[in-house]
């Protein structure tokens, strides 16, 4: 039996993918739910599972190209049957020069020998992505008494490259053992070179592409609000070491997207989206939360967060950014988002005027937290203290949003985090 692999539809109004690369060649065994392909489209970036087990016997669609989704782009011949095409598959007259760079024994030989010695010890597939490191890193984690199957690393499919190992050899001891993305490394200019072109990534053309459509359709206005977050900070401080214990961080992230919900049952509108003769309001309360990474922008989606507690809402987010990280989102984490939050504040930067997430017409920026000294207003008058300041921005869509609606929206968010009245 032969198995159709196709171009999934990677997020709502998604027409069409690019195979980014083939992790499986022609004539390759391949088990089933294991990475079969890595493709990216204008939401996410995804290694895509093998839908059966067998044979990848024909390659249809060449690294680079683009072809729209459900589209075949190979062919599985499932166990126990001979495929003959594997080795030639039929699109050779087109794909002639990629033999050179697919087979040649000088890669694949020194690469095999290692990873066939791994399955012994390997129980699952994250396991067996992470620990088909290089002999390096495998010497230096042996050497150190590091397990490599601990480690998220930052590599293609999670694989820990010599920075992952060594960070996690420098780590204290009962850190957690996840790796953080490294910042990518400036790569040199050759000598007497003065510029050097480097071509656009499929996200990033993608990427590009939205951001100028979304200004072109919305009307952009950003309003600023100044929050208190000392009330956050005492919670946070009050559970992190619980929700550590559960395997969760706890940030303030959770906090806020609890007060946006509070804000969004209170006023629709912002929940809301538009086409030329309607608005179309959403019953169901999905977050989305934009996750920067090395090579480009993915925003996740929270579904229903308003049934989650902070808890709850806690686990969802670090959940969806790992698997943001490692490519591991699956179509649904990237649609039916209602309304987005993103957090250029992890950077330390004060404030930003993020652009709305089309076809939304709403998205809020959380700046960086902050202690300042302020003046307290009481009954018994002002005193000066010290605070946990964080400057929120929500950037609204005025073809639909008055700046009256934004203003009282964002006085609901800031009510909620000032009073601290948090479902944990």
């Amino acid at each position: 039996m032969v198995i159709d692999v196709v171009m999934p539809q990677m997020g709502e109004s998604i027409a069409e993918g690019t195979v980014v690369r083939w992790i499986k060649k022609p004539g390759e065994k391949v088990e089933r739910d294991e990475p079969l392909l890595e493709i990216s489209t204008d939401k996410v970036d995804a290694e895509i599972p093998s839908p059966a087990s067998g044979t990848l016997s024909e390659v249809l669609v060449k690294e680079g190209q683009t072809v729209a989704v459900n589209s075949v782009v190979a062919r599985i011949a499932g166990e126990g049957q001979i495929s003959a095409p594997a080795p030639a598959p039929k699109p050779a007259p087109v794909e002639a020069p990629k033999p050179a760079p697919a087979p040649p024994p000088a890669t694949q030989q020194p690469s095999n020998p290692a990873t066939q010695q791994q399955p012994a010890t390997v129980t699952s597939l994250d396991e067996r992505r992470r620990t088909k490191s290089s002999p390096l890193v495998r010497k230096i984690a042996a050497e150190n008494n590091v397990d490599i199957s601990q480690l998220q690393g930052s590599g293609v499919s999670g694989r820990v490259t010599k920075n992952d190992i060594l960070a996690a050899i420098q780590q204290p001891s009962g850190a957690p053992a996840s790796v953080a993305p490294p910042t990518p490394a400036a790569r040199e200019f050759k000598s007497g070179e003065s510029i050097r072109l480097e071509p656009l990534s499929v996200m990033r053309k993608k990427i590009a592409q939205h951001m100028i459509l979304s200004k072109q359709t919305s009307a952009h206005v950003t309003t600023v609000f100044e929050n208190d977050f000392t009330n956050v900070e005492k919670l946070r401080r009050q559970y992190k070491d619980d929700y550590a214990s559960r395997g969760v961080k706890l940030t303030y992230l959770p906090f806020i997207v609890q007060a946006v919900i509070a804000a969004l049952r209170e006023f629709p509108i912002v929940n809301a989206s538009m086409d030329e003769n309607n608005i179309i309001y959403h019953r169901d309360l999905n977050i989305g939360i934009a996750v920067a990474l090395e090579w480009g922008l993915i925003v996740p989606v929270v579904k229903n967060a308003d049934e989650k507690n902070i808890l709850g809402l806690a686990k969802a987010i670090n959940d969806l950014g790992e698997r943001a990280r490692t490519k591991k989102l699956s179509p649904e984490d990237v649609q039916g988002g209602t309304f987005t939050i993103t957090n250029p504040g992890v950077y330390g930067g004060l404030f930003g005027t993020p652009i709305i997430n089309q076809p939304q017409v709403a998205i809020l920026g959380v700046g960086g937290v902050k202690k300042r000294p302020v003046v307290v207003e009481t009954d018994d008058g002002d005193f000066n203290a010290i605070r946990s300041i964080c400057i929120l921005t929500l950037t609204f869509d005025h073809r639909l949003i008055d700046g009256a609606v934004a203003d009282q929206f964002m006085a609901k968010v800031k009510s909620v985090l000032e009073g601290g009245q948090f479902t944990v």
